[in-house]
This record gives C-alpha cells, sequence and structure tokens, in this order.
C-alpha cells in the first residue's frame, strides 16, 4: 500500500484536516469522519483540549487514540508565542512532539513570516520536537527548514482561506523534487479538483480545512476531498501521457479501418 510517511509513522491517508469553523462538534465529527482522514490539526490558541476546565473538549469527540492530533501555532506572530504555545500542547498531550508550526506575518492576508518561522523552527526542533512547518513556496525557504530539521515542509498553494488554489505550480515543483521530507500542501485549497492537482504534482499530502467548513454540505465536501487526494495520488503515481501539441493521436486502432475508396469499390 502507498502510504504517507511522517516522523517515521505510517498513514494510509494523505488528507490532513483542521477542525476550526464548523457549526458545532458533531459537525466536526462528521466532517472528519466522511474525510478519512489521520491527522487532525488543532489550533492551540483557538481550541480547549484542557487547558480550560468545564468548557467543551475537543478531545472528546476527537480522542487521540483514534487520531493523530497536530498542535498548531495559529494565531501567533512572533518567536515566543510559538513556541510558548506548543511547549503548552506538549504538556497538555502528554509528551506528544509532533506539531505544525506557523508564525504569521500579519492579520490580513496570513502570509507567514519567514525570519520568525527559521528562528521558532531551530529552537523547536532542538528542544525534541517534530515540526511540520507552514510555509511560503520559495523552494531556498523550504530547503532551509529541512535542513535545520524540519519532518515535513507545509508550503502554501495560496492565501490561508482563500479558496484560489494552486496559483504557483512551477515552485511547488522544484519544492517537490528537491525534498527529502515530505511535501504537504497547505492553504488556499477550495475544491477537490485543488486536492486532485496538489497530488498530481507530486504532494505527498493536502492539509485544509476552511474548503471542508465553509461549504455548504461540509460532510459531502469532506467526502469529495477524499476522493480527490487518492485520485490525484493514484495519477501521480500512474504517470500522466505527454502533453503534444498539435500532434493528434486517435485513441482507437487505425488498422484494418474500413476507407472510403474501398466502400467505394464495394458499392
Amino acid at each position: 500500500m502507498d502510504n504517507l510517511i511522517i516522523a517515521g509513522k505510517t498513514y494510509s491517508s494523505r488528507l490532513l484536516v483542521g477542525t476550526g469553523k464548523y457549526k458545532d462538534f458533531a459537525e466536526t465529527r462528521a466532517s472528519i469522519d466522511a474525510s478519512g482522514a489521520q491527522i487532525i490539526t488543532v489550533a492551540i490558541r483557538r481550541t480547549n483540549i484542557g487547558q480550560n476546565p468545564g468548557e467543551p473538549n475537543l478531545l472528546d469527540i476527537l480522542p487521540p487514540s483514534e487520531y493523530t492530533l497536530l498542535p498548531n501555532t495559529a494565531g501567533c506572530y512572533t518567536v515566543d508565542d510559538a513556541v510558548r504555545t506548543l511547549r503548552l500542547a506538549r504538556e497538555l498531550l502528554d509528551g506528544h512532539s509532533l506539531v505544525k508550526l506557523e508564525v504569521l506575518g500579519d492579520p490580513k492576508t496570513l502570509f507567514p513570516n519567514m525570519v520568525e518561522t527559521l528562528k521558532a523552527a531551530e529552537i523547536l526542533v532542538k528542544e525534541d520536537f517534530q515540526v511540520m512547518v507552514y510555509t511560503s513556496d520559495d523552494p531556498i525557504l523550504a530547503r532551509q527548514l529541512e535542513e535545520i530539521g524540519c519532518v515535513a515542509v507545509m508550503p502554501l498553494a495560496s492565501l490561508i482561506g482563500s479558496g484560489m488554489g494552486i496559483l504557483n505550480p512551477w515552485n511547488l515543483q522544484i519544492i517537490i523534487d528537491n525534498a527529502k521530507v515530505p511535501v504537504i500542501v497547505d492553504a488556499g485549497v477550495g475544491t477537490a479538483s485543488d486536492a486532485a492537482i496538489a497530488m498530481e504534482l507530486g504532494c505527498d499530502g493536502v492539509l485544509m480545512n476552511t474548503a471542508i467548513a465553509a461549504a455548504q454540505k461540509p460532510v459531502l465536501m469532506a467526502s469529495a476531498m477524499r476522493k480527490a487526494v487518492e485520485a490525484g495520488r493514484e495519477a501521480y503515481l500512474a504517470g500522466r501521457m505527454a502533453k503534444k501539441f498539435y500532434s493528434a493521436s486517435p485513441s482507437s486502432p487505425v488498422t484494418g479501418a474500413i476507407s472510403s475508396s474501398s466502400k467505394d469499390r464495394a458499392a
């Protein structure tokens, strides 16, 4: 079976999903079930996983025994905030080390601040975190994050929550071709075709939240995304035919075809 391997652990699903923006926890669980995802991102600054006693706890519907939780630093704009948040997550999750790092540049675009991201990644790796890292689609920065020791690089397809799809497939392809760790497209996916294209390029997986949660029918969209990721991966492994401009090739064999001249003679 063609599995995704991150930090030495094997996953059958290549779709990673978030837990925000749903109308309630019931819709969250139903959508995640439909997605087939095994790795679930949790925004520690926005979601209660035990730090707020007496409030609804996400772990009650998404227990760590069933899913790999991926605490993330959504909403963090500095190195200190990001590192502090993931230290808290590790404490709340009994030493859990697999995390998603994102250090944002500004609240309007949510574009990553790569200077701060690199600094935070260095600190977290030294503290034995297994860091999956949200990054711009700059191939040089992606390589530097890998060299620091991040276990996966997660370039954006387009801005978080924009639904614009993959705006720069060329940069993504360079990152994919040179990375020795998994490349997970993170941010900007809007519909199933976006996810399929990412997988056809050779990405190891796709992470999304808004594309599912903001759909008119989130559970149905989650199911569509599951199929799109699977189909895109199969297409990548199959190896698409070469593109041939102005070179038509009939899909049916022409050997033995009845010509007009032979029909005329028969008449």
